[in-house]
């Protein structure tokens, strides 16, 4: 099978956790002993989310007046980097020395009309409390939203239209190697003037892509058999926070379109897993790091078919890992 597999800003840093260097490393370990048995037994593709780190990138800029903040775009290709090394070095301690992994800055195409610019979503950085967000929103002109208890810097969050440099990926996941790409959903870019303009010129624009839409949009370029987007709960949940809170193990796309979920968390997780799989006509499923080969097995998480017979093959999997 070739999988695209998702991880989510808790295989890099917990919340709670001070943004150190070691802290991320200690994570990524983890995670890669969840992703290490995959890479044994399919194609693998990891992406992965950048929302603590570009925000701190782009703090301990800010916290050195003498040269303007860099833009976003850039501060996304530095995570990008950083984020793939760990992971190549962590997943690569763990395979035969004869494995091989290689991560690419990949840029991604949005829409430079889109209209996330004028209503910011995605949330990055550390969670601050409310006084110093005050602060920070009037010295830097950022924007804040409440993260639980505290408050959390949000920008521009366009979808991804394109991927740049999907024929590289192609080549390398034949030639057996393991493709870490799209990294925080992907640097943002855009065409100056539009598409059609002549001659054409790609720059960078200043905002953080979802790496969940951006994963669904690379699985679906690729023709991968599964997309498992991995986050910190074990299934997606109605009602969440409520006493009527319930783990939805199995639906279709159409499903669970009918269903709130909130912006910034699980709400661009579902509606990446239904896309994908409305598309690619296969499954994806949503679920805990530590449950990524059972949600290749459909035995956990969340499971999203788009046909019947998808969702039957699951129902039987889900049943007879129930059993055992």
């Amino acid at each position: 099978m070739r999988v695209v597999v998702a991880l989510g800003g808790n295989a890099l840093l917990r919340r709670g956790e001070p943004l150190t260097a070691e802290n991320q490393r200690a994570n990524v370990r983890t995670a890669c002993q969840a992703l290490a048995p995959v890479a044994g037994e399919h194609e693998l593709v990891i992406s992965h989310g950048n929302g603590p780190q570009v925000g701190l990138l782009a703090l301990q800029g800010a916290a050195y007046p003498a040269v303007a903040t860099y833009p976003l775009d850039v501060l996304d290709a530095q995570t990008e980097g950083m984020i793939g090394y760990l992971i190549e070095q962590e997943l690569g301690n763990l395979l035969p020395d004869s494995s091989a992994i290689a991560t690419l800055l990949t840029m991604v195409e949005v829409d430079p009309d889109d209209p996330a610019f004028a209503h910011p979503t995605k949330p990055i950085g550390p969670v601050y409390e409310r006084a110093e967000a005050d602060r920070l929103a009037g010295e830097k002109g950022w924007l804040f939203r409440p993260d639980g208890s505290g408050m959390r810097r949000v920008v521009p969050s366009p979808r991804p239209q394109r991927i740049f440099g999907l024929k590289p990926i192609r080549w390398l996941l034949e030639h057996g190697c393991i493709v870490v790409c799209t990294g925080g959903g992907g640097i943002p870019t855009a065409y100056e003037g539009g598409r059609d303009a002549a001659p054409r010129k790609l720059v960078g624009v200043e905002a953080v892509i979802d790496k969940d839409r951006a994963s669904a949009l690379l699985a679906q370029e690729l023709h991968a058999d599964a997309l498992i987007i991995a986050t910190d709960v074990a299934a997606v949940y109605e009602h969440w926070g409520t006493s009527e809170q319930r783990a939805v193990r199995l639906a279709s796309p159409d499903a669970l379109a009918g269903l709130p979920f909130p912006d910034g968390s699980m709400g661009p997780k579902v509606e990446a897993a239904c896309a994908f799989a409305r598309r690619a006509g296969t499954f994806a499923a949503i679920g805990t790091l530590a449950d990524v080969g059972a949600m290749l097995r459909r035995e956990a998480g969340t499971i999203i078919a788009s046909d019947l017979v998808g969702i039957e093959y699951a129902q039987r999997a889900q049943a007879a890992a129930g059993a055992r």
